[in-house]
């Protein structure tokens, strides 16, 4: 089974996205950017889910340090900011996709499927 890293600080955005992803994904939670990145270095992920507003060190700060040693893992930006110069930010920082919040679990699997092709 894939394993997915949930860079997410917010309880109840990380319960819907642990919701959307049980039936398919093992999953691992960051609860801020610093700790999304030092998860990424010590764990073998497939792909990365990543907020970009949180504590200590944001979701662009922690693409572009994850990027510094992986350039492979698939990273899909979360964001409750869904204008154009978000995504924009979101691809520039190293992101692959970008997810716009609330997550809803069709356009989430979706965008999963596109990386890793039919799930289940």
């Amino acid at each position: 089974m894939k394993k997915i890293l949930i860079a997410e600080d917010n309880d109840s955005n990380y319960i819907l996205m642990s919701y959307i992803l049980k039936k398919y994904f093992e999953y691992e939670r960051a609860k801020n950017g610093q700790e999304a990145v030092e998860k990424a270095k010590a764990n073998q992920f497939d792909a990365i889910l990543m907020d970009i507003k949180m504590p200590i060190m944001d979701g662009l700060e922690a693409t572009k340090a994850i990027r510094e040693f992986n350039s492979e893992v698939p990273i899909v930006a979360l964001t409750a900011n869904a204008f154009d110069s978000d995504r924009q930010a979101a691809m520039e920082a190293g992101c692959n996709d970008f997810l716009a919040k609330p997550v809803s679990s069709d356009v989430c699997l979706a965008t999963l499927e596109k990386i890793f092709g039919k799930l289940g």
